[in-house]
C-alpha cells in the first residue's frame, strides 16, 4: 500500500522565511475532488444562510472602495456560482473547517505538515474561509487580525503585499481591527504600492505572509477559488490582546504605547488586561449587523440584482 502524498514540502530558505516574509509555495489539495464544480454547488446548497458573505466592491481612480452586502435571497448554489461567474462578486464561506468536515481535515493535515517542518510554528487555533470569486473581483487594501496562508484552488489571481509598518499598517488603524470596531480595510493610495512585493498565483499555489501585512488582491482570470486559513500562535494572541487594551485605554482618555513598541512582559500583562476589558464590555463589537443591498442574479449587472422581499427577510447572507 503507498504511502499518502504529503500536501506541503517546503525548502530550507522556505522554513526559515515562513511567517517572517511573503512565501509561496505550492500544495496539493487541488488534487481532491473537494473543490469540484459538482462539490462547490453542493457545498452552497447545505450552507447556512448566516455563514456566508456575498460582497461586491467598487473602486474608484484613487482606488478608494465602496462596499456593497449581498442576501442569499433562496438562490440555488449553482445559481449563486453561475452570478459569481458572470459578475463581480465575491463569497466568503466561513467556518469552512467545521461546516465542510472532510476539507477541515485536509486543512489540519497541512497544518500538521507546516508544523513538523518549522519548530516556530504552532497554532494555538485555526479555522478558515472558502472564498469563491468572480474573474474580474477585487479586494481592498486591508490587513488581517491573524496569520493567513492561502490555498489557491481554480482560476489565477494576483496578490499585492505590503510592509507591516506603521506607514501601511498604523497601529490605531490595527486596534479598531483586533477589536471589531470597524472592517479590515485600511488607508489606502496608489503610491504605497512602490513598497509591494507582487505575486500572480495559478491553482496548487500558495501564499502566506507576516502577521498584520496589508495586502489587496485581483483576480485576473475564471472563476476563482480559494482556500483561505486563518491561524493564531500565541505570541500572535498576546500582540492582539495588547492592540485590544490599548484601544480600551484610548476610549478612557489615554495615550498608550504602540503594542508592537512594548516589551514582551508589557504585551503579555495588555493581553492579560484585555480579558477584563472585554468582560467590561468597553468596547462594544460593530460588525454583526451590515444592511444588505443586492441580491445574486446571474442575469443582473456585475451579479447583483434587485434585492426584493425575499432577500429583505434574511438578515445575514
Amino acid at each position: 500500500m503507498s504511502a499518502t502524498p504529503v500536501l506541503v514540502e517546503w525548502s530550507a530558505q522556505q522554513k526559515r522565511e515562513f511567517m517572517r516574509a511573503p512565501m509561496l509555495f505550492d500544495h496539493r489539495l487541488c488534487e481532491t475532488d473537494l473543490f469540484s464544480e459538482r462539490a462547490l454547488e453542493a457545498l452552497l446548497d447545505g450552507y447556512p444562510v448566516d455563514g456566508i458573505d456575498i460582497n461586491l466592491y467598487d473602486f474608484d481612480q484613487a482606488g478608494q472602495v465602496s462596499l456593497k452586502t449581498g442576501a442569499r435571497g433562496g438562490v440555488s448554489g449553482a445559481q449563486l456560482l453561475d452570478a459569481v461567474r458572470s459578475g463581480r462578486l465575491w463569497l466568503n464561506c466561513r467556518d469552512i473547517m467545521k461546516m465542510a468536515p472532510a476539507i477541515g481535515a485536509q486543512v489540519r493535515r497541512a497544518l500538521g505538515e507546516m508544523s513538523a517542518m518549522c519548530a516556530d510554528f504552532a497554532a494555538v487555533k485555526s479555522w478558515g474561509q472558502l472564498i469563491i470569486s468572480s474573474p474580474r473581483a477585487k479586494v481592498p487594501f486591508h490587513a488581517d487580525p491573524s496569520g493567513v496562508i492561502l490555498f489557491h484552488l481554480q482560476g489565477r489571481k494576483r496578490i499585492f503585499i505590503y510592509p507591516a509598518d506603521e506607514a501601511h499598517a498604523p497601529s490605531l488603524e490595527l486596534e479598531k481591527i483586533v477589536a471589531q470596531q470597524q472592517v479590515e480595510d485600511l488607508p489606502y493610495q496608489t503610491s504605497m504600492d512602490a513598497a509591494a512585493k507582487v505575486f500572480d498565483l495559478e491553482p496548487g499555489q500558495a501564499i502566506t505572509w507576516p502577521l498584520y501585512a496589508p495586502h489587496r488582491v485581483e483576480n485576473l482570470s475564471g472563476l476563482c477559488v480559494s482556500l483561505s486559513v486563518d491561524f493564531l500562535t500565541r505570541e500572535q494572541q498576546v500582540l492582539n490582546g495588547a492592540h485590544f487594551t490599548n484601544l480600551a485605554l484610548r476610549q478612557l482618555g489615554l495615550r498608550p504605547t504602540p503594542a508592537h513598541q512594548l516589551s514582551p512582559p508589557a504585551q503579555k500583562a495588555f493581553w492579560l488586561a484585555s480579558g477584563v476589558f472585554k468582560r467590561m464590555g468597553v468596547l462594544k463589537e460593530r460588525l454583526s449587523a451590515l444592511p444588505r443591498d443586492f441580491r445574486p442574479d446571474p442575469a443582473a449587472p456585475d451579479g447583483a440584482g434587485a434585492l426584493g422581499a425575499v432577500g429583505r427577510s434574511v438578515e445575514s447572507a
